[in-house]
């Protein structure tokens, strides 16, 4: 396990100290949550990109019209 020394506003570090005191963790526990979602979101964002480089925008185009398509029948249905 690594040990990360951060430098941030005194406000800042005050907040996140008061959230983790509402949520009933640590502060070091709160920290490892949310650079958990961050990496998460990151990952998310590279997948995205990696598969946004292989397809075309007609492709990309022809499966949302297929959403649009699927939604409106949904829609029609309810």
């Amino acid at each position: 396990m690594t040990t990360l020394t951060i430098r941030m506003p005194d406000e800042k570090a005050n907040r996140l100290r008061e959230m983790a005191r509402q949520r009933g963790i640590s502060l070091n526990k709160l920290m490892e949550e949310l650079s958990t979602l961050s990496l998460a979101e990151f990952d998310a964002e590279t997948r995205f990109r990696a598969r946004a480089a292989r397809g075309t925008a007609g492709e990309g185009l022809s499966i949302l019209d297929n959403l649009d398509e699927r939604f409106s029948a949904n829609a029609e249905d309810s």
